[in-house]
Parts: C-alpha cells; structure tokens; sequence
C-alpha cells in the first residue's frame, strides 16, 4: 500500500503544487501546506476505494485541506495585513502584454473565494464539468452556474483595475 501511495504522489505531485500556489503567498506556507496535503491523502488513502479517477480524490483532498487550513488562519487573532511589498507585484514595464494580462488574471482571481478558486483552477486545468463537480461536491448543472458567475465576477474585478 506505502508504495502504491508513494507512485501515485510522485506521479501526480503537481496537483498539490497547484493547490498550494493557489492558497499560499509565501514560500513556508506553501510547504507547510504541502507537508499537510500530504498527510491528509495518506490518512485518507486506506479508504480510496477508486470509485474516481486518483487525480480527481487528490484534488479534492487538496481543496478541502487547503481551505480548512485557509479557514484556521483566518480565525487567528495575530494575522496581519499583506503589505505591498509582502505582496511581491512585478514590474510590469518589462513583461509582454500577454503576461500583463496574465497578470491581471492572477490578481482577480486572488480576490475570489476559496471555493471560486478551486472551481476556476480546475477549469482552467481543463477539467470537465463532471470532474469539477465530483471534486468539489456539487452537482454539474451548478458547475455550469458557478463558472458562468465567476467568469462575470473576474471581468468585473479586471475592468475595475483597469479604468
């Protein structure tokens, strides 16, 4: 079973990169985070019973402890504000216009909530409906509403940044 566990992390590692870049700014955060992710697959993977795709039940193992672990720091009493240089914003003179845009994408979507994040990560993963909705818990129509709002949401947010 341990080596079992071990190929399908070493195989798949990326999907937690990703969740950990999407919730996590600083680079201790983001292994602490990772260390946790995996903790909580192994804890979880006795009772994998491969009803879905193993890329799928990481995904959702790695959304739900990302926004757990979200959720408790938030509630801390000691959590200060980000401040701009905390924030690490590129010079922007020297990038392209497409990674200007890019840019811009990253910044809105940061400002989505947790549960926006995940569904726009996985769609922008080129994830199906049918994944995205196993992954997060919802049903596919509701995937169809929840994009279609975030995309409205996300233009909005760039628009405002832009004027």
């Amino acid at each position: 079973m341990e080596k079992d566990f071990v190929e399908m992390l070493n195989t798949h590692r990326g999907i937690i990169f990703k969740v950990c870049n999407l919730y996590c700014h600083d680079e201790e955060a983001k292994k602490d985070l990772f260390q946790e992710i995996v903790l909580q697959l192994w804890k979880a993977y006795p009772s994998f019973r491969n009803e879905s795709l193993n890329t799928s039940w990481m995904y959702r193992v790695g959304l739900n402890t990302a926004i757990s672990n979200l959720r408790k720091e938030t509630k801390k009493p000691d959590k200060k504000a980000i401040t701009a240089e905390e924030f690490q914003i590129p010079d922007m003179s020297f990038d392209t216009d497409e990674e200007e845009k890019l840019g811009m994408l990253k910044l809105a979507i940061e400002k989505l909530s947790e549960v926006e994040k995940a569904i726009i990560m996985l769609y922008l993963e080129e994830k199906t409906y049918d994944e995205i909705a196993e992954i997060i818990g919802i049903s596919n129509s509701n995937v169809g509403v929840r994009l279609n709002r975030i995309k409205q949401k996300l233009e909005k947010i760039i628009k405002s940044n832009t004027l």
